[in-house]
């Protein structure tokens, strides 16, 4: 990375994406991969202990949905807080930067939902254009 890369801020509204090793972009698909997403949106709600949150985001492997909470809490996204009882506990929550993250993201599942019929037109006019058959 270029030494103008690291001391100068991308301008407002705008993130470096020239380099595949730039800390934002690796922050932003910690945030935006498959299960990130999930996590942070549904860590929005309240803490969840680990097989409670398994249960609630669905079809993730223990070691996918531990991978992701290691990620995020490593960027300072998810508290994790172990209680020395017996049984063991272990809850999961969000961060303040966390939280603003998950609201960020809480958002673009939203749109995405809103606007899915148009991005259904859109791909079946792609498809029909491209003579292709229309998947669903």
């Amino acid at each position: 990375m270029s030494v103008s890369a690291i001391t100068a801020s991308p301008p407002v509204g705008k993130y470096d994406s020239g380099e595949a090793m730039c800390p934002y972009r690796l922050v932003l698909e910690h945030i935006t991969s498959r299960w990130g997403v999930l996590v942070l949106i549904e860590l929005l709600d309240r803490p969840y202990r680990f097989s409670e949150l398994r249960r609630a985001i669905g079809r993730v492997s223990e070691k996918m949905l531990t991978q992701t909470l290691q990620t995020l809490e490593r960027d300072g996204l998810v508290h994790r807080d172990a209680r020395p009882v017996i049984p063991p506990r272990v809850d999961y929550s969000l961060t303040d930067l966390g939280r603003e993250a998950a609201e960020q993201v809480r958002s673009l599942a939203l749109w995405t939902h809103e606007r899915m019929g148009e991005v259904q037109k859109a791909r079946e006019a792609y498809d029909t254009a491209k003579g292709r058959v229309s998947q669903r």
